[in-house]
């Protein structure tokens, strides 16, 4: 909408379309009245006194006005940035060598495996920060095939990438209600509460122990935060990329976590130790030594092994709980 149309438009109208606007008001000391009035005639009829108290001028007000709907419109653009290819130009290994090239496709996951200290958290980090043969790899981060701008790169407003680390601490007094609905209102979600309910089942359906709305955050456990973190990034975060540092140890649901990463057709990326991780996703990168040595593709076989782990692992989710519940185990009845 061209800014002189908006300035014609009646301001009720407005605030229901833009209800971001009540805060450039409430910023500016200005309360909102309730008759109907065209933005410009609202804008302009300020008092003088009041806006030199804020150096400003109608005619200033009006430009900065425009501008705020002009920034927060570009910010809502932004919640549909679709990233569908995901390159890393291979750089080198610790003693030098070239390492393989890598390619990522929305809706796909792949595991990044090797033994400790391999690189694997390394590779992770040089894509998120969309290394431009700027980090001790060398490598190269392509999005659908061209460089990326600077903004995605050093912008924290543009996140392309959303990580979730092995160890997550919560350092704001606030309950897990008032987390999940200052993260929506930050990305203009209109349906705040409905969104917070969506992403605390989503988070409880993952978590090994329950939680409530009003559960400090700083009281969370390790597995819990996980859970919130994994529900917040599928159901509300715009970010198309998402990297998982070793999943297995967060007390979650695993392959419910990836199912549920996938459906929203992000690209994940997860660094793992775990077999049935591992042959959950679509390709397994193996690190050797700093570098990409080997790219694996899950075949039917694996898959057909997978089947099997899983309801192994069931049945030891079933004596983990057991344990929790402390209840005496009888083995041939579970197992």
């Amino acid at each position: 909408m061209t800014r002189s149309r908006l300035l014609q438009q009646l301001l009720p109208d407005l605030i229901k379309q833009r209800p971001y606007l009540c805060d450039f008001f409430a910023a500016l000391a200005i309360t909102v009245p309730q008759q109907e009035v065209t933005l410009s005639d609202f804008l302009a009829g300020q008092p003088a006194g009041h806006l030199a108290e804020f150096a400003l001028d109608p005619p200033t007000l009006i430009q900065q006005c425009l501008d705020f709907i002009a920034q927060m419109e570009k910010f809502q653009g932004r919640d549909q940035t679709t990233i569908r290819r995901l390159t890393v130009k291979g750089g080198h290994d610790k003693s030098g060598r070239p390492e393989l090239d890598l390619e990522l496709h929305a809706g796909e996951v792949i595991c990044v495996v090797g033994p400790t200290g391999s690189g694997k958290s390394c590779l992770l980090a040089d894509i998120e920060c969309l290394a431009q043969c700027d980090t001790p790899s060398g490598r190269q981060v392509l999005l659908d095939g061209t460089v990326p701008e600077d903004a995605f790169r050093l912008s924290g407003e543009q996140q392309l990438v959303a990580q979730l680390s092995q160890h997550m601490n919560f350092v704001m007094d606030l309950s897990v209600r008032e987390f999940i609905g200052m993260h929506a209102e930050s990305r203009l979600i209109s349906d705040v509460g409905q969104r917070v309910e969506q992403i605390f089942s989503t988070a409880l359906s993952l978590a090994g122990e329950p939680f409530t709305l009003d559960t400090p955050v700083t009281a969370l456990s390790g597995g819990q935060s996980r859970a919130l973190m994994i529900a917040d990034v599928a159901c509300l975060s715009a970010s198309p990329i998402v990297l998982i540092d070793e999943i297995e140890n967060a007390g979650v649901d695993r392959r419910q976590a990836l199912e549920l990463l996938v459906k929203k057709e992000k690209m994940v990326m997860m660094a793992t130790h775990d077999p049935l991780l591992a042959l959950s996703g679509d390709r397994r990168i193996v690190i050797r030594n700093g570098g990409i040595v080997a790219i694996i593709e899950t075949s039917e076989k694996e898959r057909d092994g997978l089947r099997q782990l899983a309801v192994l692992d069931r049945r030891l989710a079933r004596l983990r709980d057991q344990v929790r519940r402390g209840e005496c185990i009888v083995f041939d009845m579970c197992l």
